[in-house]
């Protein structure tokens, strides 16, 4: 997820061909379909290898209450890369249509706290053992994330 989140919401803000946070269309394009290779992967592997996940937000649920904080949070992040995944080529699509330019970098804050939150997971999450504490910490960053964006 990391990955997509990079390729499609922070590197616009550093490519040269188009000024301010945007792809070139043949860029965007690239996103779009990079993020749509990435997405039909991550449901591949989950159709096939975790069957018992979907729908995730219940499972999600579900498995929180049970105190598996692990696979709750794994769920999550499963939820995350569907919305980039299918946002990002929907979006490129529409932009064909659309007038204006259609920025997609983030921020520094934003960079910043995806940055963080990166880390965070690859501390907390990948190795397989995520806590109630853990997950608060992803809750926090979550927090912080929705604040700054009302309180820039």
């Amino acid at each position: 997820m990391s990955t997509l989140a990079t390729l499609c919401l922070v590197l616009p803000t550093f490519t040269t061909s188009r000024s301010g946070p945007e792809f070139s269309p043949a860029q965007l394009a690239f996103a779009a379909v990079a993020a749509l290779v990435l997405y039909g992967l991550f449901v591949f592997v989950q159709t096939v290898r975790h069957r018992d996940y979907f729908p995730e937000t219940l499972a999600a649920v579900r498995n929180a209450r049970r105190d598996r904080v692990q696979t709750s949070l794994n769920l999550a992040l499963g939820s995350a890369m569907a919305s980039i995944g299918l946002t990002i080529p929907a979006i490129a699509v529409a932009s064909i249509w659309l007038d204006g330019p259609l920025a997609l970098g983030l921020g520094a804050t934003q960079t910043v706290l995806l940055a963080i939150t990166v880390v965070v997971a690859a501390l907390t999450v990948l190795p397989g053992r995520a806590t109630v504490q853990e997950g608060g910490v992803h809750l926090v960053l979550f927090g912080a994330f929705a604040f700054l964006a009302l309180n820039p």
